[in-house]
């Protein structure tokens, strides 16, 4: 089963979590959600926080730039699902998929659980 990093090569976390999945061995598919051709669409988003176990978008949210974005604490979920699609930015990162799970790497050993 191929486990897949959402990654963000201008992140340093993001950088972190990738290097921690190589050294110790494991085959990563990487996703560089930040390319315009390569973005999350807003099913992917859905379906990433289902396996993630999550009941809201706001589980891989950057809260910081969701502010700055304009994009107001009591957003619905659909309007925060479609401004994640619209300004990856504002998706938290690196996260890690594999089969029906996904964890967020925040801590980057986090990203291990699904392996």
């Amino acid at each position: 089963m191929t486990y897949i990093l959402i990654h963000n090569p201008g992140c340093g976390s993001s950088k972190k979590g990738l290097e921690l999945l190589e050294s110790k061995g494991v085959k990563v598919e990487v996703r560089k959600y930040m390319s315009a051709a390569e973005r999350l669409s807003v099913a992917e988003l859905k379906d990433i926080a289902k396996k993630m176990g999550a009941k809201s978008p706001r589980a891989f949210l950057r809260a910081k730039d969701a502010e700055a974005a304009g994009l107001s604490e009591t957003a619905g979920d659909e309007q925060v699902y479609a401004a994640m699609a619209e300004n990856p930015k504002l998706i938290q990162r690196p996260i890690g998929i594999k089969g029906g799970k996904a964890v967020l790497g925040r801590p980057n050993e986090k990203l291990l659980e699904i392996v």
